[in-house]
């Protein structure tokens, strides 16, 4: 194992500013254009060292645990070190590292895509699939993102020979030092598209038209968004999609509404089914249900259907069905039925019109809005 601060000649307890008048010194002294091939080995081993002692989180490491503290905590030491060495040694072969880094691959990410679904309430409460037409980039037909015309294929790239970077030597303090940068031509990947297809323009992909499903869980709530992986646009010159959001828009229902996990309605009974009881049926999005009015049902009662809600996303289950009951009083009496309800109210001593404010703690709107809200 090698000792860093050996190799520079300072102490454990050195300054960064030690170390770099050290590591300049040893550095002008074993440069291969000074000390020729046979230096290469300890000129590497002194960028090694001062490579990791100059930086301040690395050199903590290695005082912790030596070598194996650097490579175990996934540190740049190496990485750095390697930049140092290719910029004296780059393009110069010989094993010593010093090498050409390679081509870069073709192909791009594409970027995500954003649709809606609009969804009725009754999907909601179910769950649903939904088919979902769109507009998007995908991939071309003609070259299958290859971005190259049918018949064919890029070629070498004759200014940096397919390498995918090109070398500049220049002089500096430590002699002619030798550097790499992206090739200009093929922009790094080694190769150049000659016949770019012209029906995506060398791009690989085109704008397309596709009908997506989306299986949509039930009680998602309005504004959620729903992760299409990959489905999403196709990315430039083969690389891999973006993912597709289906943002949830839910439609007003003329006679449910949601609240939370519950749905709530209204029916309204006649004054004298109200008041001498009756059973009711009701349309629900589980079919018709049977309800019980009880007799002397007063305006505002609650009446609960459990589990006939809307699923719960998360919790499984479903929520349940409110029902208010709104008692409707007539208003358009003939003779008849007046003289009944006259005859009514004289026999239960209401002959003369009364009536009275209530405690608003008792009053049917706090008694409708706490049954809703379950208390």
């Amino acid at each position: 194992m090698a000792d860093y601060y050996a190799t520079l000649g300072v102490n454990r307890d050195a300054s960064q500013e030690e170390i770099k008048k050290a590591y300049r010194k040893l550095a002008r002294k074993l440069h291969p254009d000074v000390a020729g091939p046979e230096g290469a080995e300890q000129f590497k081993a002194v960028n090694e060292a001062y490579d990791v002692l100059s930086n301040q989180e690395q050199r903590k490491l290695y005082d912790m645990g030596g070598e194996e503290a650097l490579h175990g905590g996934g540190g740049a030491g190496f990485g750095g070190f390697q930049d140092i060495f290719d910029t004296f040694f780059g393009g110069m072969g010989g094993g010593m590292g010093g090498g050409q880094r390679g081509p870069v691959p073709r192909g791009r990410r594409g970027q995500d895509a954003l649709v809606s679904a609009t969804l009725d309430l009754e999907e909601v409460v179910f769950g649903c699939e939904k088919s979902i037409s769109h507009t998007l980039a995908g991939e071309c037909p003609t070259c299958h993102g290859t971005c190259a015309a049918p018949g064919t294929e890029p070629i070498p790239c004759d200014q940096c020979n397919g390498t995918g970077s090109v070398q500049r030597v220049t002089n500096s303090l430590f002699g002619q030092m030798v550097s790499q940068s992206v090739c200009p031509k093929c922009h790094g990947h080694g190769t150049v598209i000659v016949t770019p297809c012209s029906e995506c323009a060398g791009e690989g992909r085109v704008r397309v038209t596709k009908s997506t499903k989306v299986k949509v869980p039930a009680g998602v709530e309005e504004g959620m968004r729903i992760r299409l992986s990959g489905q999403g646009n196709a990315g430039v010159e083969g690389g891999p999609a973006g993912d597709l959001f289906v943002e949830v828009r839910i439609n007003q229902d003329p006679v449910f509404q949601r609240a939370a996990d519950d749905l709530q309605c209204e029916l309204q009974v006649p004054m004298t089914s109200a008041s001498l009881g009756t059973t009711v049926t009701i349309d629900t999005f589980d079919g018709p249900q049977d309800i019980e009015i009880p007799a002397g049902t007063p305006s505002g009662h609650v009446i609960v259907l459990s589990g006939l809600g809307v699923g719960r996303l998360h919790r499984g289950g479903r929520g349940d069905l409110k029902v208010a009951v709104a008692v409707k009083t007539p208003t358009k009496l003939d003779e008849a039925q007046r003289a009944l309800l006259e005859q009514l109210a004289q026999m239960r001593g209401e002959q003369q019109p009364t009536a009275r404010l209530v405690q608003q703690n008792s009053s049917i709107f706090s008694k409708l809005k706490d049954k809703f809200a379950g208390r």
